[in-house]
This record gives structure tokens, sequence and C-alpha cells, in this order.
């Protein structure tokens, strides 16, 4: 049987790009882990998974957009605002697993969308986080998701994402 065939997180890692050199390779770097808004903290491990906490999409420590989403805010806008959302949670989950290349599976993410009467395309802005996460970890990033639309958002921020992640053994 070949590596290729193994589950990703057991595969060969000489034949398996690590997240790192695929984030790498996308040109994107880990930000610095968010502050959490609040009495929380960005992420937890326990066992061998780590759960986040909600990351809004802050760069630089500041909202990039604020607004309803299928209104102040486009879908395609959205999509990129839950790619960023998706790398701040990375961030805190690699902060808690003791690096990026630690994580061998995003298990499980939720999207929240803050969403515009009658707007019903969540999917397609969680989507932004779903296909950075595949990007970075192969196979390995295929994920159960929610995408869920809300009235607001702390900060008015037109999106959050969290996700569950297995710590390599």
């Amino acid at each position: 049987m070949s590596s290729s065939a193994l589950p990703p997180d057991t595969a060969d890692a000489a034949d398996v790009a690590k997240p790192s050199e695929r984030l790498a390779e996308l040109g994107l770097l880990l930000p610095a882990v968010p502050s959490p808004a609040g009495a929380y903290v960005p992420a937890v491990r326990d066992g061998d998974l780590v759960w986040t906490a909600g990351q809004l999409p802050l760069v630089g420590g500041k909202l990039a957009a604020t607004g309803l989403v299928g209104d102040e805010i486009s879908t395609e806008r959205a999509a990129e605002l839950a790619r960023v959302c998706a790398l701040n949670a990375l961030a805190a989950a690699a902060a808690a697993a003791g690096g990026l290349d630690s994580l061998v599976r995003i298990v499980k993410v939720v999207g929240f969308v803050a969403s515009a009467p009658g707007f019903a395309d969540q999917p397609t802005v969680v989507n932004g986080a779903s296909e950075l996460l595949g990007a970075v970890f192969g196979d390995a990033g295929r994920h159960a998701r929610s995408a869920v639309g809300v009235a607001a958002l702390p900060l008015w921020a037109p999106v959050e994402i969290e996700l569950v992640a297995r710590v390599r053994g």
C-alpha cells in the first residue's frame, strides 16, 4: 500500500507537504493570534483536539469590514473575509497545538454570517474558509461544517469562523 492511500494524518511526511509549506506556497503567513474581545481564550486544547473561539476578520487588530452580507457586504467580499477568519482561527489553533504542522486534520468548521433579511447564501460565504483549509491541509482539510445566518455578530463583523482540529499524537 502506498503512503498516499493512508489517511492524511498518517501519510509518510516525505510524501506530503506540511501545512506550513502549503501556506507559504499560497503566499500567506499566519497572523499574530488576535486578542480576545471578552472573558475567553482564543483556543483550548483538550487531548488530541483543539477548539477555537469564533474568529473575526481582524487584520492588524482591526476589523477588515463591518456590515451585513447581502446589504453592505457582497457575497464575494464576505467569502474573502471568511478566509481571513480562517487564517486567524489557524493561528489560534496552531498556538494551542505547538505549531501549524502539529495540526493533522480539520475536523469541523462553523461559520456565522451576519445576514441581511432575505440573504440565504451563507454556504458560499463560508466556502472562503473551507477552500483555504483545503488548500493548506489537502484532504486533511476536508471537514464537517455548518454555515449559519445570524442577525448580527460582535463588533458588527460580517463573518465569524470557529474550528476544531486534531493534533498530531
